[in-house]
């Protein structure tokens, strides 16, 4: 199994990398709080994997902390929870935020999450209350390159609608994401989807 990639990152999307290791392009499907701390392209990366065996297909999940990686093993050992709703759920709340939830039982928070129901929220809750963390220190986001504010606003739509939010409350939080960061110089990518993303929580 593969636990661990180091090489070139090739390319880099809200929901996967793809990274050349010694001439092998490894397909690597990452959540948000991965995406947000990760370089440009062209750079090195290290990458925490979890290797997800099917009878039909062998995937890749990458994370840039040993915590996220924790996480993800443990929500996927929840009944119902398979690897898509684990990175659903990483990417639509921090990690901290996540552990936070999780410990004190905030069905609503949890719930509020694209794929995961009031039930699905308090098993998760239910099962892992005891098993995680109580405290992180969340990683510092690297900003990405500023785009013009219609290629921001495509860009943001598309990555909360692959997250599975629906295109009106999407649109409502990246047009308010953009109207309240500043727009000289422009934000960056991933401090945009924070906000967005911020946005959809409440």
């Amino acid at each position: 199994m593969i636990g661990f990639l180091r090489g070139r990152l090739l390319e880099k999307h809200p929901n996967r990398l793809l990274v050349d290791v010694q001439g092998v392009g490894y397909d690597v499907q990452v959540p948000l709080s991965t995406f947000y701390d990760m370089g440009e392209p062209g750079g090195e990366v290290e990458l925490r994997v979890h290797t997800h065996v099917r009878e039909d297909q062998i995937a890749l999940y990458g994370f840039l902390t040993t915590l996220e990686l924790q996480l993800f093993e443990r929500l996927i050992a929840v009944s119902g929870i398979g690897p898509k709703l684990a990175l659903a759920a990483l990417s639509g709340i921090e990690p901290g935020e996540l552990v936070r939830a999780v410990r004190t039982a905030d069905v609503a928070r949890l719930s509020s999450i694209p794929g995961i129901g009031k039930k699905t929220a308090e098993r998760i809750s239910l099962e892992l209350k005891d098993k995680l963390p109580a405290s992180l220190v969340p990683g510092v986001p690297v900003a990405g390159a500023p785009a013009g504010d219609g290629a921001m606003r495509d860009d943001l739509l598309s990555a909360l609608l692959n997250l599975g939010y629906q295109r009106a409350g999407a649109e409502k939080a990246v047009d308010a994401a953009l109207k309240a960061l500043p727009g000289s110089p422009p934000p960056a990518f991933e401090q945009a989807l924070r906000a967005a993303l911020r946005g959809m929580s409440r």
